[in-house]
């Protein structure tokens, strides 16, 4: 999975932010630079989401799933490949995921 997540991110990375409805354009650009940096930290961590990143992703989907359906043409591609690179992080997160990860925990 981790060559499909370098892959998608280059993509992403090298197409610059599309054209977007006037009415979601600051909230497209927020989700991008959050999403981003959550999808940076995920590969320059050794291919680990902490909770509150994880957290983040999700609310920023659910965001992101509300604003899909205005979107047509290379706005969709771009966001909906932004949506699938937070889906394949969630999902080997969840792989990952032991439980309660708080150190020190009973």
């Amino acid at each position: 999975m981790t060559d499909l997540v370098n892959e998608l991110w280059q993509a992403h990375r090298h197409d610059g932010l599309p054209d977007v409805p006037q009415e979601t354009k600051g909230e497209l650009w927020v989700l991008d630079e959050v999403m981003g940096g959550c999808v940076e930290f995920y590969l320059n961590a050794g291919r680990v989401l902490d909770q509150s990143r994880a957290g983040i992703l999700h609310d920023c989907r659910e965001d992101l799933a509300r604003i899909l359906p205005v979107l047509d043409g290379q706005a969709l591609r771009y966001f909906s490949r932004l949506d699938t690179l937070a889906g394949l992080l969630l999902m080997d997160d969840g792989k990952r995921d032991t439980g309660d990860r708080t150190e020190g925990a009973i």
